[in-house]
């Protein structure tokens, strides 16, 4: 497949690290509307949005964001990123992608993943001591809900379903389910073992020691039989400008902001601006600087993974709208295409 170039975000809305005060949650999916629209219009392959049930994020409802997208583009893919499959109803998460799938004329995509966060859990019922097998089980239900229209499945976390219809059917036969994978070797695993495509989020330390996963995945995708074997996305937190000083400047202090929220949660030192520096040289993980060196970034590290899909998150904490729609503009109208053509030219030469 070509080389797939896109942005994931979710949804943001932290304190104006600059300024102060937040904008609305009603303004903030009104500019991240607009930025979808703004990816498919500068040639950009895919645009996903994640689930949280947080305030310091407004999408807790993936399908409903993208379907509101999907009446204001033409061309890009769709995708969660994640829908935390484990907290919710597998049935109900292919319906509302299906029914997204049939408004988009086929570019609907689901992103399955457990969370990075656990609010979901207690809010719908769910003993996140059943974290693992919650996630296994409803991943299995929603495979069977995609296979076939009739389902009779049974598991151990929800009432069994004896010979039922699920509907509506999507356009995409099948409909694309993608297993994001953070830092486990056993959810590489599954997901080569299943055949579906892979999601590893690369967000911190050096991106080379996360090769293994992508060898895991691969050697258990031809170890089950699949061929071809399923595509892998790199997916990474990122900003571009028109210079590679403005990009630092403007992403630091919200990519501060958030990472130090965050990690007063989970025991993590404060994010220092040398670490945010070592984080942008060539093998570090994020991607924040000029059109050039992000374009060099990311075929740095396609010798490393060979992946098939590159997303990018701009917005590590809230940036105004306006510089994520320039971010966007460069990223789909100078970025993108120098990759694709490298990757297609590196492919050809064998």
């Amino acid at each position: 497949m070509p080389m797939e170039i896109g942005i994931y975000t979710f949804g943001e809305v932290t304190e104006d690290a600059r300024h102060g005060g937040t904008i609305s949650v009603e303004q903030r999916l009104h500019d991240l509307i607009e930025e979808i629209e703004l990816a498919d219009e500068v040639g950009l392959d895919v645009f996903g949005v994640g689930e949280h049930h947080r305030p310091d994020f407004v999408i807790s409802s993936p399908a409903v964001v993208l379907a509101a997208a999907a009446a204001r583009t033409k061309r890009i893919r769709l995708t969660s990123a994640v829908n935390v499959l484990s907290s919710d109803d597998p049935v109900r998460v292919f319906q509302q992608f299906a029914t997204l799938d049939l408004i988009s004329g086929g570019r609907a995509e689901i992103m399955a993943g457990r969370g990075s966060f656990i609010e979901s859990f207690p809010l719908f019922g769910h003993d996140l001591r059943d974290y693992d097998s919650l996630f296994a089980e409803k991943l299995d239900l929603l495979l069977e809900v995609r296979r076939t229209e009739r389902v009779s499945w049974s598991g151990a976390h929800r009432p069994p379903i004896e010979d039922r219809g699920v509907y509506p059917r999507p356009k995409q036969d099948p409909l694309p389910v993608w297993i994001a994978v953070g830092g486990t070797p056993e959810s590489a695993v599954r997901a080569g073992t299943l055949g579906l495509p892979m999601a590893l989020a690369i967000i911190g330390g050096e991106p080379a020691r996360f090769a293994p996963f992508a060898q895991i995945f691969r050697r258990a995708a031809a170890e089950a039989g699949h061929d071809p074997i399923p595509p892998l996305s790199i997916n990474s937190h990122g900003f571009v400008a028109d210079t590679a000083e403005e990009a630092a400047e403007i992403a630091y202090p919200p990519t501060k902001l958030m990472m130090d929220r965050i990690g007063r949660e989970r025991g993590w030192p404060p994010l220092t601006r040398a670490q945010f520096d070592a984080s942008r040289e060539l093998s570090g993980a994020t991607f924040i600087g000029d059109p050039a060196q992000v374009a060099e970034k990311i075929l740095w590290q396609h010798e490393i993974f060979g992946h098939d899909r590159f997303l990018v998150q701009f917005t590590i904490g809230s940036i105004p709208h306006e510089q994520v729609m320039r971010s966007i503009e460069l990223f789909g109208r100078e970025v993108a295409p120098v990759v694709r053509a490298e990757v297609e030219r590196r492919r050809a030469a064998g």
